[in-house]
């Protein structure tokens, strides 16, 4: 029977379920699936840094672009210029409508910014060589849950496809948000390729530490 430490000692591919034995590369190397060649350690120095600078970056942007103009819009002399947050508060007019608008919000907004924040919260006191605050564990899962969840990419190419069939009807110019918005997927790829779950959950196990 499988002992604890020997659970512990297993990774599983999160494309193919393929379990392996956990064994930590050189720094700048990469552990990969033997069946699907998906990347599942892949330790780097000043990582946890790095990472934190861009949830930083991604918190900033995302509070930009839910303010500022994303679209304006000129037909036949007459001008609109929406926002996210219009966009949101476009569905508030009571109902079932309103928890649309919520939903809009949270997908869009909320969810991005509350997953830059739990990563922060959990690798700041790490990359300062401190103890995890408490309910960091907690934090990373709920972050990691969320995931699938944060639609912010999503949003953009709906809106993109959604400018090809408005341009022949209207002139559509792009905003200070349009452009926060597509450097905001490019930011949220980079971090979610540049951390390394195993190297987090290894630095947020107790007997790991002691």
């Amino acid at each position: 029977m499988a002992t604890a430490a020997d659970l512990d000692a297993l990774i599983a591919c999160p494309q193919c379920d393929a379990l392996h034995t956990a064994v930590e590369p050189a720094m700048g190397e990469r552990a990969t699936c033997n069946r699907c060649g998906t990347v599942l350690i892949a330790p780097r120095r000043g990582a946890f840094l790095r990472v934190i600078a861009l949830a930083v970056a991604i918190v900033i942007l995302m509070l930009g672009a839910t303010f500022f103009p994303f679209l304006r819009v000129n037909v036949a002399g007459m001008k609109h210029a929406s926002s996210v947050f219009d966009a949101a508060l476009a569905f508030m007019d009571g109902g079932i409508m309103i928890g649309l608008s919520v939903a809009v919000a949270a997908l869009i907004v909320l969810i991005p910014v509350l997953r830059a924040a739990l990563v922060i919260y959990v690798l700041a006191p790490l990359t300062l060589g401190r103890p995890p605050l408490p309910g960091a564990v907690p934090a990373f899962r709920l972050s990691e849950d969320l995931r699938p969840w944060s639609m912010a990419e999503i949003f953009v190419i709906g809106v993109a496809v959604a400018l090809v069939k408005v341009s022949d009807m209207a002139r559509v110019d792009y905003g200070p948000a349009f452009w926060m918005f597509a450097a905001l997927v490019v930011v949220s790829v980079l971090k979610d390729t540049m951390m390394c779950k195993w190297t987090i959950w290894r630095a947020l196990d107790p007997t790991v530490r002691s």
